[in-house]
């Protein structure tokens, strides 16, 4: 899918910004693989890239990936200026933003013409087109962006072009010393290690013309590269140069091995740290629930303490109240004695109590006698019979005592209530 082309009333920025804005916002099955938080990140890019070079344009094409699998994804797709001997060429490439951009790099693959090959052995284009320069290795999210890998791509290219022309037999044997113009070539986004379908790329619509392109000169040729150095010809390359160049190729590969190192050993501590900062939060938590647990539980313990100081405090007082009452005399205490009931009432009411549990206390006596075959067995039925009728009696009398007693309570209460205001 490619923007259409523009109306002659709106610039092709403008044109650009709504094309990544359709395609950035759609959703569904049609929708692009890109992570809604980097979305708009994406869009700057792409819109950073275009007002740079304005020869790569945005566009939506089908990947295929190693395995087979297909997705739709956005690429650009243009040239590339480079310096070469004092001259500008524009190299052809196609950059893909992949499913996890912006936070790894895009992949990066030159894309030759037919007049056009790779240069065998280059140090950042491999044979199937696949760019590889330190800047996508050392790629840094959010700060890496396409405007520098774009004018990096330039950089290395003009240092060492991985492209160059091939010469080619002229079918037609009649010199013709003013050919016509051939056709431009067409680009082919394939030969790497993801392929483009052609119908996702080229749909049926006028094709979008470039400026013309130095790339090529007057001969409708890219000059060629130096020629490496040979034994027995004429032409040597200067040794200093040539250890000069491998020596600084040797270091930068040395640098990058130490960095990726470095990075991977960093990474690694910082993985150890996070996993120890969570257990230190979790044991935090268990602390502060254990320590309001204590301060809970402190504040419940003061609390019982008061109450017992308070019970302790009414005892004494109870005991230093009473003790004169005793002449002074503590050994010879009758329990009996030790209670005396205020009025005949109490004094009704603690005896049935008492003839009550020692009657239950006898009942408890016969019961184990007669487990242990001490009493014959008619001699505890009538026993207990008898027990039982008088224990009877004693509880119904405390029943009557008792509530002679609340009756007692209530006409006191009533009696000591202050006078209504109303006269009721």
């Amino acid at each position: 899918m490619v923007p259409p082309p523009p109306s002659p009333t709106s610039s092709m920025a403008q044109y650009t910004q709504q094309f990544l804005s359709s395609v950035l916002s759609q959703r569904g099955p049609s929708s692009l693989p890109y992570s809604e938080d980097v979305k708009w990140l994406i869009r700057q890019h792409l819109l950073s890239l275009s007002e740079a070079y304005p020869s790569l344009q945005p566009k939506t094409a089908t990947f295929t990936h190693n395995d087979g699998r297909s997705v739709n994804l956005l690429q650009s797709e243009g040239t590339v200026p480079m310096v070469f001997q004092n001259v500008t060429y524009n190299i052809p490439v196609v950059i893909w933003l992949m499913e996890t951009y912006p936070r790894h790099p895009p992949l990066v693959f030159v894309n030759p013409t037919r007049d056009m090959v790779i240069k065998r052995q280059h140090p950042f284009v491999n044979p199937s087109g696949l760019v590889s320069i330190p800047y996508l290795q050392n790629w840094v999210y959010p700060s890496s962006n396409l405007v520098d890998l774009a004018r990096n791509l330039g950089n290395y290219f003009g240092s060492d072009p991985p492209l160059y022309s091939q010469r080619r037999p002229n079918p037609n044997p009649n010199p013709n010393p003013n050919p016509s113009p051939s056709p431009s070539p067409s680009f082919n986004a394939s030969g790497s290690s993801g392929s483009v379908s052609s119908g996702s790329i080229r749909p049926a619509i006028p094709p979008r013309t470039y400026p013309p392109s130095p790339y090529v000169s007057d001969s409708g040729r890219i000059p060629s590269p130096a020629p490496p150095q040979r034994f027995g010809s004429g032409s040597f390359e200067d040794p200093s140069l040539v250890y000069k160049r491998n020596a600084i190729n040797k270091l930068v590969e040395n640098v990058h091995s130490d960095v990726a190192r470095l990075r991977k050993t960093r990474e690694a501590e910082m993985e150890g740290m996070f996993s120890a900062q969570a257990v230190l939060r979790q044991r935090e938590e268990e602390l502060s629930i254990g320590l309001r647990q204590m301060q809970d539980e402190k504040a419940d313990l003061e609390q019982q303490l008061q109450m017992v100081l308070m019970n302790t405090d009414v005892l004494e007082g109870w005991v230093r109240e009473n003790e004169g009452k005793l002449g002074g005399d503590l050994s010879n205490i009758s329990p009996d004695d030790a209670i005396v009931p205020s009025d005949s009432l109490s004094k009704q009411m603690l005896d049935c109590t008492a003839s009550d549990l020692a009657i239950e206390d006898v009942v408890y006596a016969l019961d184990k006698a007669v487990q242990e075959g001490s009493i014959p067995f008619d001699l505890y039925l009538r026993n207990v019979r008898l027990l039982s009728r008088e224990q009877f009696f004693h509880r119904a009398t405390s029943v009557k005592v008792r509530a002679i007693q609340m009756q007692a309570q209530v006409t006191s209460m009533a009696s000591r209530a202050p006078p209504s205001p109303y006269g009721v």
